[in-house]
């Protein structure tokens, strides 16, 4: 897929790892990604978050008569970050014929959890 035109590219977000039910990508604490009082904005990690639960939940459809698009997402901001990169790891908790739960962990580089989040996805038919 190309993302070079998508929310993807412009916060930074790199897929690292796709299995079936695992997700993922890092993203930098930038200028892109920092709210203006320097820290990293809760609504970037809202989107990486959505990011590697809809990737996931991509790779558990029927890509020939399936897609999927996010439901619900809520997020708990636990700690603050400055700078360097954080790494979201998405697993899934319910895979249903017509909805997926998602839980996302969004970690830095020492592993101290700076965001949890849980995303409902719908699988609806093309």
């Amino acid at each position: 897929m190309d993302f070079s035109q998508t929310l993807m590219h412009s916060l930074g977000i790199e897929i690292t790892r796709v299995e079936k039910g695992l997700v993922t990508a890092m993203m930098p604490v930038d200028h892109r990604t920092r709210q203006p009082f320097g820290l990293l904005h809760g609504g970037a990690s809202v989107a990486l978050a959505e990011t590697v639960a809809s990737i996931g939940a991509y790779e558990l459809s029927n890509k020939e008569t399936e897609a999927v698009v996010g439901l619900e997402i809520n997020a708990n901001h636990l700690r603050s970050k400055r700078e360097g990169m954080v790494t979201a790891t998405a697993e899934v908790l319910h895979h249903g014929r017509k909805t997926m739960v998602w839980e996302v962990k969004i970690e830095d580089e020492e592993d101290k959890l700076i965001c949890i989040s849980r995303c409902t996805i719908a699988v609806i038919q093309k």
